[in-house]
C-alpha cells in the first residue's frame, strides 16, 4: 500500500508540474519549431534568389558579347539594358547585380559613353562592395575620368585604396595619370612601383614600354 501511496504521489505530482509549466513547454517547443522552418525556409529562399540572379546575369553576359561583336545588334543591347534593371531591382544585394552593372560599365566605354560607364560604377560602389569587387570598381573609375581629362579627379577617387593583389594595376594606372598631368617623374616612380609589383606575377611589356618611353621622352 505504501508503494502505491508512492505511486500515486508521483502521478500527482507530475499533474501538478504539467499544469503548471505544461503550456510554457509546448511554447517553447512551438517557437523553436517555428525558428528552425523559418531558418530553412531562408536558405532556400536565398538559394532560390541567388540561382535565379545567376540565370539573369548569364544571359545579360551573352546579350553584352553579342552587343559588342561585329553585327552590334540594337536589339540585344536593349536586351542588355533589361536584364542590368532587372538584377538592380529584384537582386541588388546579390555579387551578380555588381558585376552585371561592372559589365554595363564596360558596354558603355565600347560605346564612347563614358558618363553612363561613371553612373554604373558609382552605383556598384554606393553598394559597399568588398574585396575585389571594390577595387576593380574604383580602378574601373578612374580610368574612366582618366579618360575625360579629369586626371585629378581620377587620383583622387584612388587616394586610401588597398590595392592589394591588384597593386601592379593601381600603380599603372596611378602612372598613367600622373603622366597625364606632365609630372613626368611621379609617374615614372608609379610604373616602377608597378613592375615591382607586376615581378611575381609575369611580365608586362606595355607597361616597360610606357618606362621606356618616359626615358626617350627626356633623352
Amino acid at each position: 500500500m505504501a508503494e502505491l501511496r508512492t505511486e500515486e504521489e508521483q502521478v500527482e505530482a507530475i499533474k501538478r508540474w504539467w499544469q503548471s509549466n505544461g503550456k510554457s513547454m509546448l511554447l517553447t517547443v512551438a517557437i523553436a519549431l517555428a525558428l528552425v522552418m523559418g531558418w530553412k525556409a531562408w536558405q532556400q529562399r536565398q538559394a532560390a534568389e541567388a540561382a535565379n540572379a545567376s540565370a539573369v546575369y548569364q544571359n545579360l553576359l551573352e546579350s553584352v558579347n553579342a552587343a559588342l561583336g561585329a553585327d552590334q545588334d540594337a536589339a540585344q543591347l536593349s536586351t542588355a539594358d533589361h536584364l542590368a534593371e532587372t538584377l538592380k531591382s529584384e537582386y541588388a544585394d546579390s555579387a551578380y547585380a555588381r558585376l552585371g552593372a561592372l559589365l554595363m560599365a564596360r558596354l558603355a566605354v565600347e560605346q564612347g559613353k563614358p558618363d553612363q560607364a561613371l553612373v554604373e560604377l558609382d552605383w556598384v560602389l554606393a553598394q559597399e562592395p568588398q574585396g575585389p569587387q571594390k577595387i576593380v570598381a574604383q580602378l574601373r573609375k578612374a580610368r574612366v575620368l582618366g579618360g575625360q581629362g579629369k586626371f585629378d579627379e581620377a587620383l583622387a577617387s584612388l587616394e586610401g585604396l588597398d590595392a592589394g593583389e591588384f597593386e601592379a594595376s593601381f600603380q599603372e594606372l596611378k602612372g598613367d595619370l600622373l603622366q597625364g598631368k606632365g609630372q613626368t617623374d611621379e609617374a615614372r616612380e608609379a610604373y616602377r612601383q608597378a613592375m615591382q609589383a607586376a615581378e611575381t606575377g609575369g611580365s608586362r611589356p606595355l607597361l616597360q614600354m610606357k618606362l621606356d618611353n618616359l626615358a626617350v621622352e627626356e633623352g
